[in-house]
Order: structure tokens, then C-alpha cells, then sequence
């Protein structure tokens, strides 16, 4: 693989532009572990990014941060026979402690339902300790078999969990799409990702879930990326664990509980949505770095000058909450820091040269359309804000449009199987509610029902798989 910028157009070869933007970016890069990753400090400061802007929507709605082991007996995974089932061949066990058979074997964190349920059901006694709203940011493992594609299928990634107990199912209900929404905001007016939401069928949900709400967006290469769930657990989990309270009414009552989660692969999204062939596109309100200023000078007698002003546009702006670097590394000429910053996805370049500095002004360049413009220097924080703006909203429309191109609604078998062959995306088709029905299609065509809408959809014809009576329309994708 050459050292310098990606080799590989998008539309020609997506897997490998994918890698090499990934690698080259400086985002991550293969651990000398077989299927675990290294994150790089761009992806970690990316990851930070998305930590601050979640952090901030859960907490002001009253939710904690904690932490709880990496370890989970396997009796506490037993409990929960559903969920058991449903983790168990992803599990990657600990049975020797030194030189010391364990007694009873530990899986490394696949989810931490049971061991937080465990201590739930010591910390809940009355309805005065509800609602219980934790979360915690951890990493995760689970034993993957399939081919390492980074941020999207490693053994080990970084995720946050919410874990919440309530006195009703009402209450259960609202915490689950109270977060669907942050959930929602975080990707769209963030990540600048449009996500469609909707439940999740009984063959796809969560282990041990009572209903799953999901977000599905769409990637370039016509699969579809489950970006994040919300679960309603219902009391499953309550009553294996004996998580009790004593009600207003003195009488004892199993909590209703929901768990809720994100994770990196959100950063392998943005890479796959914005990127381009000069490599990443980093929407400006999660770029860790948001401008970086290049000083461009060809005399040493040139160099003084420019450098004075690049330093006074840095400071003018890092004064006005602007994440900018100055990059003044002697070592490169301004063309190589040109590429390599584009490489990185920064959303804007600050170009500053001799023709610049005699006319009181800076040039700009945007990373997402590779326009350039002259503006005066009292005018560059005001021009510089609005551009980031513009920015972010082109990324998202883009996306937008990508998603509504590749949504089709199809009414028989024939249809479903041609459009997922030449095109992949969201099929939108109707369906008689049958998991054989669900099952002979994910056996034959790899494709799975994403989603069933909030809103029920009329029905516009008969089943996609059998041809029998229709009762909902949902949305199927093939997906990473």
C-alpha cells in the first residue's frame, strides 16, 4: 500500500477505499492482535467529540455516568435464558486467574445487563429510588469470526450503554424514544448522517427484550449500518434478578427497565458517508479540528510577515470557541500539508500567502466541495463561522438525498430481488407479518427487515414473499 493518499476511487473498489482512508487518515489501524484495532488520536478525538455532545443531552435529562467490572460470571449471563442464548457464541471466556483455575468461569464484558441488574436489585427497595438512570462508557467484546472491517466488526470496540429502571411501563416507554430522539439529533444534526427509525421485528430484536427501536442509515455501497438501538426490557430482566420496590400503595412491584447504546462504528459511518477520494470529510461540529491555517511564503524575507499574521488569524479565531490549528512545520512544503489535511477531512483550510498578506486578506478552502475565496481579514471569524455551517448542512442534504434516491418500494419477489441486486439500499415493501416469511428471505437474498415504522404505512400490496394478505409495510436492507 503506497504511504501517500488513497489509491482507490470510491466507486470503483468501496472495501479497500475504505481501508485505506481509514489507515492513511490516521483514524486507526490493525492491533497485533488478531480482529482487535488500535484508535488512532484522530478517531479517539472524533470519539471524544461524540462523548461531550451525548454526555451533555443524557445528563441534563437527569442520567449519571459510572462504571461497573469487565468481568460477568457466567451465572449471571444463565439468568436470563434469552439473552443467554443470544450472547454466548460471541463470548470470549476467563478461566484461569494466575496460576489458578477460576471456580466459575467469566465472560469479558459482551454487555453488562446482568452484572448492572445484579446490583440493582441490592440499590432499588422503594419508589423513591426511581427512576435509576445510569450509563456507562466502556469498551466491549465479542469473539467475532467474520472478517475485521475497522470500527465496523473487531472483537473489542468502544461503546456507551444506558441502563435505566422505572415504576412503569409508560415511563419505560418515554425513557426508550426520549433517547431514539437524542439519539437521532446526534446523527443527523451532528454526525450529519439521516437515519430512519423504527422497530425492530421480534426475530431482530435484543436478546431478552421485550421491543427494539433502532436507527438505520444508509452507506454508500448500498448496505445499510444499524447505528444505534434503544430497548425496552420490559420486566424480563427484573424478575430473574429480583429487582423489586415497594410502591405508594405498599405493595411490592418488579421495575420496568430499558437499556440503550451506541457505538464507534459511528466513526466508521462518517468515514463511509462523507468520504471522497482524497479521503475524509469530517462534518464540523464533530471535527476535532475544525480549520488549519497553512502560511505559504517563497522568499525567507516573505516569511516573518506571514507568519506574524498567521499566528494573529489562529488567535482571532481560537478567541471566538474555533477549533483551529496553525500548521508551521518547516519540514513540508504548503502542497504536501494541502493533501495531508485533506486527507484527514479537515472542513476548512486557511491558505495565507504574500499576495494575501499586501491585500488584507486570507484565502479559504472548503474541504467538502473544494471551493476557494478571498475575504478580508476582519471579516475572516464571521465568514469562517458560516461557512462551517454551510458545510454541515451540505453533508447532511447530500447524505439526504443519497437516502431518498436509494429507497424503493417494490410489490412482488421478482422486484425485491432485482432492485437489491443492481442497487441495494432501503426496500420498502409489504410483508404478512410471518417469520417464515422473514427467514426464507434473509436465507435467500442476505437481506433483513431493518425496520417497522412508528407510523404504520398503508398497505399497498400483498405479501413481498408469499403473496398472501399484507399487515404492514417495513424496510429491508442487506447490512454490515
Amino acid at each position: 500500500m503506497s504511504d501517500v493518499g488513497v489509491t482507490v476511487k470510491k466507486s470503483e473498489n468501496f472495501s479497500e477505499w475504505y481501508t485505506q482512508v481509514v489507515l492513511k487518515s490516521g483514524l486507526a489501524d490493525y492491533a497485533p492482535i488478531k480482529g482487535c484495532m488500535v484508535f488512532r488520536e484522530h478517531s479517539y478525538a472524533i470519539w471524544e467529540k461524540i462523548q461531550e455532545i451525548f454526555n451533555k443531552k443524557i445528563k441534563e435529562k437527569g442520567h449519571r455516568n459510572v462504571y461497573f467490572p469487565t468481568f460477568i460470571p457466567e451465572s449471571f449471563l444463565k439468568k436470563e435464558a434469552e439473552h443467554f442464548e443470544g450472547f454466548v457464541p460471541e463470548c470470549a471466556w476467563v478461566t484461569v486467574g494466575g496460576s489458578r483455575q477460576l471456580e466459575e468461569k467469566l465472560a469479558i464484558r459482551p454487555t453488562s445487563e446482568t452484572i448492572i441488574y445484579a446490583m440493582y436489585a441490592k440499590w432499588i427497595r422503594s419508589w423513591r429510588d426511581l427512576p435509576l438512570k445510569l450509563n456507562q462508557w466502556c469498551n466491549i467484546v465479542r469473539w467475532e469470526t467474520k472478517a475485521t472491517k475497522l470500527f465496523l466488526r473487531t472483537r473489542e470496540f468502544l461503546w456507551q450503554e444506558g441502563h435505566t429502571a422505572h415504576a412503569t411501563k409508560e415511563e419505560a416507554d418515554n425513557e426508550v424514544m426520549e433517547i431514539l430522539g437524542m439519539y437521532k439529533d446526534l446523527m443527523e444534526n451532528y454526525l450529519a448522517i439521516p437515519v430512519f427509525v423504527g422497530k425492530k421485528t421480534e426475530n431482530e430484536k435484543f436478546a431478552g427484550a421485550l421491543y427494539t427501536t433502532t436507527l438505520e442509515a444508509l452507506m454508500p455501497d448500498g448496505r445499510v449500518l444499524q447505528m444505534g438501538t434503544s430497548h425496552n426490557l420490559g420486566q424480563n430482566f427484573s424478575k430473574v434478578f429480583g429487582i423489586k420496590y415497594i410502591g405508594q400503595d405498599e405493595k411490592e412491584h418488579y421495575v420496568w427497565q430499558t437499556s440503550w447504546g451506541i457505538s464507534t462504528r459511528l466513526i466508521g459511518a462518517i468515514t463511509m458517508v462523507h468520504g471522497d477520494d482524497k479521503g475524509l470529510v469530517l462534518p464540523p461540529k464533530i471535527a476535532p479540528t475544525q480549520v488549519v491555517i497553512i502560511p505559504i511564503f517563497y522568499k525567507e524575507v516573505e516569511k516573518s510577515a506571514i507568519l506574524e499574521k498567521t499566528r494573529e488569524i489562529f488567535e482571532k479565531l481560537r478567541n471566538n470557541g474555533i477549533s483551529v490549528v496553525l500548521d508551521d512545520r518547516k519540514e513540508y512544503t504548503p502542497g504536501w500539508k494541502f493533501n495531508d489535511w485533506e486527507l484527514k477531512g479537515i472542513p476548512l483550510r486557511i491558505e495565507i500567502g504574500p499576495r494575501d498578506l499586501k491585500a488584507k486578506q486570507v484565502t479559504l478552502a472548503r474541504r467538502d466541495t473544494f471551493e476557494r475565496v478571498a475575504v478580508k481579514e476582519d471579516e475572516v471569524v464571521d465568514t469562517v463561522k458560516s461557512l462551517l455551517e454551510k458545510i454541515q448542512r451540505n453533508l447532511f442534504q447530500k447524505a439526504k438525498r443519497f437516502l431518498e434516491e436509494n429507497t424503493t418500494t417494490v410489490k412482488n419477489y421478482d422486484e425485491f430481488r432485482e432492485v437489491l441486486k443492481r442497487k441495494g439500499g432501503f426496500i420498502r415493501a409489504c410483508w404478512c407479518s410471518s417469520s417464515r416469511c422473514e427467514e426464507k428471505i434473509k436465507e435467500e437474498t442476505g437481506a433483513t427487515i431493518r425496520f417497522i415504522p412508528f407510523e404504520k404505512e398503508e398497505v399497498f400490496s400483498n405479501c413481498v414473499y408469499c403473496g398472501g394478505e399484507a399487515k404492514e409495510v417495513v424496510y429491508f436492507a442487506k447490512a454490515y
